[in-house]
């Protein structure tokens, strides 16, 4: 790798860098993922159902199942990219469909929550898992 850096030796440690993301993406998807299949269920389909997502109940079991088992493959490592993709096509939904209400407000209270959860799950598809993962290189 030939790129200038204020710590190149850190360069040698660079599949922790996907590692530490993928970690971190995990953490949030299965705590937002839970609730959605096992406690707030029917609250969840009601809003999904306001904002115009029908079937709301389908719906909400696909974003739980998706947000729940995805960030348990995230965190070991299982099927990264595919993961990836799904949650950062997830996230593009909830930026442009869910939260059109919070599109009026700009990015600070608004969508910068999801945009980043995009990015960061789009960079996974494009970085791969990282160190400690069980995926195979694709």
């Amino acid at each position: 790798m030939n790129m200038q850096s204020l710590f190149p030796q850190l360069f040698t440690f660079s599949e922790l860098a996907p590692f530490i993301l993928r970690i971190a993406l995990a953490v949030i998807f299965i705590t937002h993922g839970y609730p959605k299949l096992f406690k707030t269920f029917g609250q969840t389909a009601q809003f999904f159902e306001s904002v115009g997502l029908k079937p709301a109940k389908f719906w909400v079991l696909v974003v739980g199942i998706l947000e729940f088992f995805g960030g348990i493959f995230l965190l070991v490592g299982f099927l990264t990219q595919a993961v990836g993709i799904l949650l950062a096509f997830q996230m593009l939904v909830a930026m442009v469909w869910v939260k059109k209400i919070k599109f009026k407000k700009g990015l600070v209270d608004g969508y910068e929550f999801d945009l980043i959860l995009f990015v960061a799950a789009l960079a996974l598809v494009f970085l791969g898992p990282g160190a400690f993962s069980i995926d195979l290189p694709l």
